[in-house]
């Protein structure tokens, strides 16, 4: 190994900027002139900074990762477990939300289903959820019902069902928002089907619907296909109900009363 001795500050400097861009260490080079002053000023072991240097690496790099499985996830919108009132819905359980968090339901390739009406945040625990996941290091993808089953009808029409369910089946949780808002049509409702069935033992769904189970039938219109539908995403799966009283009206209707009192 060769050693470098006698380096001037900053000659060391260019030294390690030059080496970072070599070995592609983008926040050891950015952070190395605060990090060695601030080793310096602690009286740091060599051992130590090169730890702190190291890992300071790893944790932006792990950062980096995070962002990008969020945005290949394609949420609409940015929403957290932080940021959801629990007090506003007493009908969900904080812990039980708290240890979906964790993601194991998701490493086990478990469903998960939150039912509620429009309002009662389901849609901002899905998103949430699937958010945790992706920060986890699964790999998510958001997308609406019936988005999704207008871009099976096209793929089957242009011969490309197969690889589109395969690109669907290779996530590691798929989340599908707002089921039940239309009905589908047989066609629709199998290819659906075919996505879940695809998915199911061995990769997680996760599904916000504003009807009930027993409301299903409005949507897939086919009994026994309902049915096998219900059955492929509640078979040991975690099931929420949000609730039929929207927070978000209730939330709306309190500021318009704040207004009215609050004098011109």
């Amino acid at each position: 190994m060769t050693r470098h001795r006698g380096l001037t500050e900053q000659a060391a400097d260019a030294a390690v900027d030059s080496a970072c861009r070599l070995l592609r260490l983008p926040t050891i080079r950015s952070q190395f002139t605060e990090l060695a002053e601030a080793a310096a000023h602690d009286q740091m072991t060599y051992r130590g900074f090169l730890a702190e240097l190291l890992m300071a690496e790893c944790d932006d790099r792990a950062r980096r990762r995070s962002e990008r499985r969020i945005k290949a996830a394609a949420f609409p919108r940015d929403k957290s477990l932080r940021t959801f009132d629990f007090d506003a819905n007493p009908n969900v359980d904080p812990a039980v939300v708290h240890t979906l968090a964790s993601c194991d339901w998701a490493k086990k390739g478990l469903p998960l289903c939150l039912i509620g009406d429009s309002g009662t945040g389901k849609s901002h625990l899905l998103i949430a959820l699937g958010t945790e996941a992706a920060m986890a290091g699964y790999r998510v993808r958001y997308v609406l019902a019936t988005k999704l089953v207008n871009e099976l009808v096209e793929a089957a029409d242009d011969k490309m069902l197969a690889k589109t369910i395969a690109r669907y089946g290779r996530v590691d949780l798929l989340c599908i928002d707002e089921l039940g808002y239309m009905e589908l049509d047989k066609r629709g409702a199998e290819l659906l089907f075919q996505v879940l069935t695809e998915r199911e033992e061995k990769a997680s769904v996760a599904i916000a619907s504003n009807e009930s189970f027993s409301g299903w039938t409005k949507t897939f219109t086919d009994p026994r296909l309902c049915a096998a539908i219900v059955d492929r995403i509640t078979f040991g799966g975690n099931i929420i109900e949000t609730g039929t009283d929207s927070y978000r009206l209730a939330q709306t209707r309190a500021r318009a009363e704040e207004a009215t009192r609050t004098p011109s």
